[in-house]
C-alpha cells in the first residue's frame, strides 16, 4: 500500500516539504488542500455525504469533492482527478478563492488546510465512488443556508467555513 502525501505550506501557500498524509493530519501541519462545489444549470449546489467508513466525518454532508494534490501536482490537476475518482465524472472548473482553517477531530486528528476552492457545472450523470460517498443530492442554496442553521451537526467542519466564503463569493455572479 502506497501511503498517500500532502503537501506542507506557509500561510502564502508556498511549499515547505511533503509528509504523509496521516502524519501531517496528527500534527496538524499546515498543508494544501482543495474545495470543489459543483452546481447544476437549475442552481443547485451538489453535496455528498461522506462514506461511514471515513477516517473523519463520517456520513456528514460536504461540497462536491475535497482532497489534497500530491506532491508535484497541479491543484488543478488534482481537482480533475479527485472529482472523477470521488463522483465518476469531470467538468471544467475555476478557482473561486482560497483560505484558510484549522479543525480538530475527535480521533485526535487536525485539519490545518490551505484550501483552493473549485467551482463548475454539471448536468450529466454521477457514478459516485460508494468506498468515498455514501449518498448525494443537490439542493438549492437558501435550502443549504436552511439546513446549515438548523443542523449543523449534520454537515462537515470545512463545509460550514467554506460555504458562507462561497455564498459571499457568488453574490452578485452568475455560474
Amino acid at each position: 500500500m502506497v501511503l498517500s502525501q500532502v503537501i506542507l505550506v506557509n500561510d502564502q501557500d508556498e511549499p515547505t516539504g511533503s509528509m504523509e498524509k496521516m502524519e501531517a493530519h496528527r500534527k496538524g501541519l499546515l498543508h494544501r488542500a482543495f474545495s470543489i462545489f459543483i452546481f447544476n444549470e437549475q442552481g443547485e449546489m451538489l453535496l455528498q455525504q461522506r462514506a461511514n467508513e471515513k477516517y473523519h466525518s463520517a456520513n456528514l454532508w460536504t461540497n462536491a469533492c475535497c482532497s489534497h494534490p500530491l506532491p508535484g501536482e497541479n491543484t488543478l490537476t488534482a481537482a480533475h482527478r479527485r472529482l472523477m475518482e470521488e463522483m465518476g465524472f469531470d467538468t471544467k472548473l475555476a478557482e473561486a478563492f482560497s483560505f484558510t482553517y484549522k479543525t480538530d477531530f475527535d480521533n485526535g486528528l487536525t485539519e490545518h488546510e490551505f484550501d483552493h476552492v473549485f467551482t463548475g457545472v454539471y448536468n450529466g450523470a454521477i457514478h459516485a465512488n460508494k468506498e468515498e460517498v455514501q449518498d448525494h443530492s443537490f439542493l438549492q442554496l437558501h435550502a443549504i443556508r436552511h439546513n446549515l442553521q438548523m443542523h449543523p451537526e449534520k454537515y462537515t467542519s470545512w463545509f460550514k467555513i467554506a460555504f458562507p466564503k462561497l455564498d459571499g463569493y457568488l453574490a452578485g455572479r452568475d455560474l
